[in-house]
């Protein structure tokens, strides 16, 4: 490969690597600590979604998952703190300005997935359609006002 290609190639990765989000360098990473938590949370719910929509439904494996999503649904939060709205936070300045209505939506998500779990303990799939759609409806709801789109 020529010297001239080969700086050019150099050049081109090295600029694509500089254009990524910025580190969180912050004690403790809280941006990235929840960014994490809620791509584990995705980790778990996705799949379920998966399954509905392509007709795939298995009783078991979507119970594993909803049990996944209960135990990681918490994960996020107590990484909002007072001072960790910098980059490469993908939250608006509603979270810290408006904490009532991020609360609420917090809430919201935990009791649905609360239905959902139990929709699934009853086994009866409709119910567990409607209980995932709720699930997927307050993520949206929350995403709409305390999300950077």
């Amino acid at each position: 490969m020529p010297a001239v290609l080969r700086a050019a190639l150099i050049l081109s990765v090295t600029l694509l690597a500089a254009c990524g989000e910025p580190e969180d360098t912050r004690p403790g990473q809280p941006v990235k600590q929840r960014q994490q938590a809620f791509k584990e949370i995705i980790k778990s719910f996705e799949p379920m979604g998966v399954m509905l929509r392509k007709g795939s439904y298995d009783a078991e494996r979507f119970g594993k998952f909803t049990a996944e999503l209960v135990a990681k649904r918490d994960l996020p939060w107590s990484h909002f703190g007072p001072d960790t709205n910098y980059p490469p936070t993908k939250a608006t300045p509603e979270v810290w300005n408006q904490p009532e209505a991020f609360e609420k939506e917090k809430q919201g998500f935990i009791a649905a997935t609360d239905k959902l779990q139990t929709a699934v303990q009853g086994g009866d799939k409709t119910g567990i359609e409607k209980a995932y759609d709720a699930v997927h409806d307050s993520c949206k709801s929350c995403h709409k006002q305390f999300k950077v789109r």
